[in-house]
C-alpha cells in the first residue's frame, strides 16, 4: 500500500469521512492495512468491517481485488490492467485487473507504444498510467507486460501489389501488409498467424511478419481452428506427457476399496468422449432413516495417474480444463487417459474416488463418506436412453439396468428434489444450440438442446457429491479451492429494479437479493408477455462464477460451501479437489503437496482465466459454424427475439436456431435513436417510438461471415409506440458516445448456458 498524501492518520476508530479521505489518499487499501495504519484492535477491527461493508451498500466505496477497497469510481495513479475492448473508431479500452464494478473502461491514449515497438492489442495486458480528463480516466501506456509480441490471426488477401491479412476477430480493425519476399507464396484465402510490426506510415495498416500458416478459410472445420488460435488455446502434449499416459497402468485392489458389486451406471450425452461419472442408489436399510436412500456418486481417480509435479501435472494446469468444439475436443489429458484408464467404461475395472451419501425421506442430506475404490460399470446410457427407459420404452441395454437401478435412482431423486425445492436455487432458464456435423464437418442442423429429468437428475446428484467435498475438507481444515458464485451487486440490482419499474413489476430496492425472491419473480412472470426479458435481464444481474481459496459461497445454487469434485479428467479445479481430499482422509501418497497448498490463490487466478478462455473460444466457434450453416439462406425472413440493446443497434436471437446477430441503429429508420438503458431500449429522438429487449421481431438475413461468426439482419416489424409517460427528448441533442459496431461486425452478448455442468 502506497499513501500519496502526508502523515500518518490519527490512531482510534476512524470516522466516514476520515476512512474515506484515508483511502483517497492511498489510492486502495486492504481491511488489515487500514487496521494497523489506524492501530486497531479487536472489537474495533469487527467495527471497522462493519463499516466498510456499509460503506460498500451504500456505493461509497468500490473492491479492488478480492480483499481490497478504494473510493468508488477511483483509478490508481498507476496499475495493471486489460486491454479490453476496441470501438468503431479504433480506439482502445482498459480494464483495471483489479477494478471492481463501480470502475468503468478507460480510454487508452492513441499512438502510445509505437515509437518503442510496444504496439498493443486486444487481449493484451499493460502497465499504464491513469490521469482524469474531464470526467472520464484515460490510461496511458508504460509498457506491454510479457514477452510476446501481439499476433494477429487472419485471412490472407492477396493483390498485385501486396499481401493483407484481414483479422477474423470481427471487432479488430488490425489489418497487416506482409512484406517478406516468401508471403508472395501464400494463396488466397490461406488462415495465418502474424506478428504487428511497428507502424512504419502515418497511415494505412501495421507492418507484420508471417509466423505460421494454420489452415485455409475453406476448410468445413476451419471454426474450432479459428478459435483455437484467435483465444491462444493450448493444444497436444508433449513427449513427455504422452509417455507418462502411455506407460500407466490399471489399477488394482491395492489401498482401494472394493466396490466392484455395485451397480454403478454412467448417464452421458450420446457423443461423450469420456465418462468420469457413475451413480448408483438404493433405499437406506438403517431403520432410523424411514425412507431414506443412500446414494452413490463414483468419480475417476485422476489423481492416481496425474502426480504434482509430472509432465502431465504441467500441461493440466497450462490448459486448465477441456476445450469443447462441435467437431472437436482439445482434451486436458491425453487420450491414452482422458478415454481410457480415466474413464468410466462398461464392464471395465477402473480406479476411482467415490462418496456414499444418506439422505432422509425430506431429501435433506444426513451424512456422507469419501473412499478410494475399485469400480466396474454396469452400464454405459445416455441422457435419452435412461430417460426413455424410466418413460416406460427401455431398449436392450437400458432395459437390463431399468429395475436394479433406474428406478432406485429416480426414487431418490424425486426426494432429493424435495430438498432442492426447500433450497430454491436460482431458476433461470437458458438455450443451449445443438450443432450437428455430417463426416466432412458440415453442418447438417441445429437445434435447442433437450433438457430432460435425467439431466436433472445428474446435476443434482453431482451438486451434492461437490458440497460434500467442500465440507469434508473444511472439516479436516485443508486447502482447498471453492468454487464461488457471489450475490448480485447493488448496482446490478438496482438497475433491475429500474428496469422493472418500467414494465410495471415491484422490485424492492431496501429489500435483500435472494434465490427465493429472483424465483418468485421468474416464476409470475413466466408464460407472460414479459417472461422472457424478465429471464434475460435476471441472467443479465448475475454475478461470473469463479475459482477461489475464499468462500464466499455459491448464490446461485442458493449453497453455502460448494467445490467441484466430480469432473477431474477435464477439469484442473476438481483434481486439485481429490487430491485435498486424499491428504485430508489419509487415502494415499499422492494428495495434496505443502506447495500446492500453498499457492492455492494463483492457480485458482490461472483456472478462472483458463475457463473464461475456453468458454470464449468455444461461443466463438459455435457462432461461426452457424454463420457457414445460415449462409446459404440470405434473404431468408426469420422469427426472433431482441436480446441485446446498445447504442450502436439491436442484437437478435433467431428462434429457429439461436443465432445471433446484429441490426445496426442506422437501419432503424431516418431519425436518430437514443439509448435509454434503464428501460433497455433504442428510443427515437422525435417519434419516440421504441426498441425494447425482449420484443419478438421479424427479421430478414442480409449477410452471413462464417470467417467472423457475424450476421448482419434487416428489421422487418415495427417498432413499439412511444412511452407516454417517458420525458421526450429535446431535438438536435446528440449522445456523445453515439458509434457504430466495430467494422466487420458487432458482438452480441454473452449468453447464458454454455457447456452442461458449469456451476
Amino acid at each position: 500500500m502506497s499513501r500519496r498524501g502526508g502523515g500518518r492518520p490519527p490512531k482510534g476508530l476512524p470516522d466516514r469521512d476520515t476512512l474515506l479521505r484515508f483511502l483517497r489518499d492511498a489510492g486502495e487499501a486492504e481491511k488489515a492495512d487500514i487496521a494497523r495504519a489506524f492501530g486497531l484492535k479487536g472489537a474495533e477491527r469487527r467495527a471497522l468491517r462493519e463499516m466498510l461493508r456499509e460503506l460498500e451498500a451504500e456505493g461509497a466505496l468500490g473492491k479492488r481485488g478480492r480483499r481490497g477497497f478504494a473510493e468508488t469510481g477511483a483509478f490508481p495513479p498507476v496499475g495493471v490492467a486489460d486491454v479490453a475492448e476496441r470501438d468503431a473508431d479504433g480506439d482502445l479500452f482498459v480494464r483495471l485487473t483489479k477494478g471492481g464494478e463501480d470502475l468503468p473502461l478507460a480510454r487508452l491514449a492513441p499512438g502510445d507504444g509505437e515509437a518503442r515497438g510496444q504496439v498493443p492489442g486486444l487481449g493484451d495486458r499493460v502497465l499504464v498510467r491513469f490521469e482524469k480528463i474531464g470526467d472520464a480516466y484515460e490510461a496511458k501506456l508504460i509498457k506491454r507486460l510479457g514477452q510476446s509480441a501481439h499476433r494477429v490471426l487472419g485471412v490472407v488477401r492477396k493483390t498485385a501489389r501486396e499481401v493483407r491479412v484481414d483479422p477474423v476477430d470481427r471487432r479488430s480493425k488490425e489489418r497487416l501488409v506482409l512484406q517478406e519476399p516468401s508471403a508472395r507464396d501464400l494463396k488466397d484465402g490461406d488462415l495465418v498467424l502474424a506478428e504487428v510490426g511497428p507502424q512504419t506510415r502515418r497511415y494505412g495498416p501495421h507492418a507484420g511478419r508471417l509466423l505460421e500458416v494454420v489452415g485455409r478459410e475453406d476448410q468445413p472445420r476451419a471454426a474450432s481452428l479459428i478459435a483455437i488460435h484467435a483465444h491462444g488455446v493450448p493444444t497436444g502434449f508433449s513427449e513427455g506427457a504422452e509417455t507418462e499416459a502411455r506407460e500407466a497402468r490399471p489399477p488394482t485392489l491395492k489401498g482401494r476399496e472394493d466396490l466392484r458389486d455395485i451397480p454403478l451406471v454412467t448417464i452421458d450425452p450420446p457423443d461423450a468422449r469420456d465418462h468420469d461419472d457413475a451413480v448408483y442408489a438404493e433405499p437406506d436399510e438403517d431403520p432410523k432413516n424411514p425412507g431414506g436412500w443412500v446414494v452413490w456418486v463414483a468419480i475417476a481417480d485422476v489423481a492416481a495417474y496425474v502426480r504434482d509435479g509430472s509432465a502431465l501435472d504441467r500441461e493440466a494446469y497450462v490448459k486448465g480444463n477441456s476445450t469443447y468444439f462441435p467437431d472437436r475436443v482439445e482434451p486436458m489429458l491425453p487420450h491414452a487417459l482422458s478415454s481410457d484408464l480415466c474413464s468410466l467404461r462398461q464392464g471395465e475395472e477402473r480406479a476411482c474416488m467415490a462418496v456414499r451419501m444418506v439422505f432422509d425421506k425430506t431429501g435433506a442430506k444426513t451424512g456422507h463418506r469419501f473412499v478410494r475404490g475399485l469400480m466396474r460399470s454396469a452400464a454405459k446410457l445416455s441422457y435419452q436412453q435412461a430417460q426413455d427407459a424410466v418413460d416406460g420404452r427401455p431398449d436392450d441395454a437400458s432395459g437390463m439396468v431399468l429395475e436394479r437401478v433406474l428406478q432406485p435412482l429416480w426414487a431418490a431423486y424425486r426426494v432429493m428434489l424435495e430438498g432442492r425445492n426447500r433450497r430454491s436455487p436460482l431458476a433461470i432458464e437458458t438455450m443451449e444450440r445443438q450443432i450437428r456435423l455430417n463426416d466432412e464437418g458440415e453442418v447438417v442442423s441445429i437445434t435447442p438442446r433437450q433438457s430432460l429429468e435425467a439431466h436433472r437428475l445428474i446435476e443434482e446428484m453431482m451438486i451434492q457429491a461437490n458440497v460434500c467435498a467442500a465440507e469434508t475438507l473444511e472439516k479436516r481444515r485443508t486447502p482447498l479451492i471453492y468454487r464461488v458464485h457471489d450475490e448480485p451487486s447493488q448496482e446490478k440490482t438496482f438497475d433491475l429494479a429500474d428496469f422493472l419499474a418500467t414494465l410495471g413489476l415491484p422490485w424492492a430496492k431496501g429489500q435483500p437479493a435472494t434465490t427465493r425472491r429472483f424465483n418468485e419473480l421468474l416464476e409470475k412472470t413466466r408464460g407472460g408477455p414479459h417472461g422472457d426479458i424478465v429471464n434475460e435481464v435476471v441472467l443479465r444481474s448475475q454475478m461470473q462464477a469463479v475459482y477461489s481459496p475464499d468462500n464466499v459461497g455459491h448464490f446461485g445454487l442458493n449453497l453455502q460451501r460448494y467445490a467441484h469434485f466430480t469432473s477431474p479428467i477435464r477439469r484442473y479445479a476438481d483434481l486439485v479437489v481429490h487430491r485435498a481430499l486424499i491428504r485430508a482422509l489419509g487415502l494415499g501418497s499422492d494428495g495434496l503437496s505443502d506447495k500446492q497448498a500453498s499457492q492455492l490463490e494463483a492457480v485458482a487466478e490461472h483456472i478462472t482465466m483458463t475457463e473464461r478462455r475456453s468458454m470464449a473460444a468455444e461461443r466463438d466457434a459455435t457462432d461461426r459454424y452457424v454463420a457457414a450453416f445460415l449462409e446459404d439462406r440470405v434473404g431468408a425472413e426469420f422469427e426472433g427475439r431482441i436480446t441485446g440493446v446498445t447504442r450502436f443497434g439491436l442484437f437478435v436471437r433467431l428462434e429457429e436456431t439461436g443465432a445471433d446477430g446484429l441490426i445496426p441503429v442506422s437501419q432503424l429508420g431516418e431519425e436518430y435513436f437514443t439509448h435509454d438503458d434503464k428501460a433497455h431500449a433504442l428510443v427515437g429522438s422525435r417519434s419516440g417510438l421504441r426498441w425494447r429487449l425482449g420484443r419478438q421481431v421479424t427479421v430478414r438475413l442480409v449477410e452471413a461471415t462464417p470467417i467472423t461468426g457475424g450476421l448482419l439482419f434487416e428489421m422487418l416489424s415495427e417498432p413499439e409506440a412511444a412511452d407516454p409517460n417517458a420525458p421526450r427528448p429535446r431535438l438536435g441533442v446528440r449522445d456523445r458516445d453515439r458509434r457504430g459496431p466495430p467494422k466487420g461486425r458487432g458482438k452480441p452478448p454473452a449468453r447464458g448456458g454454455g457447456k452442461p455442468r458449469r456451476r
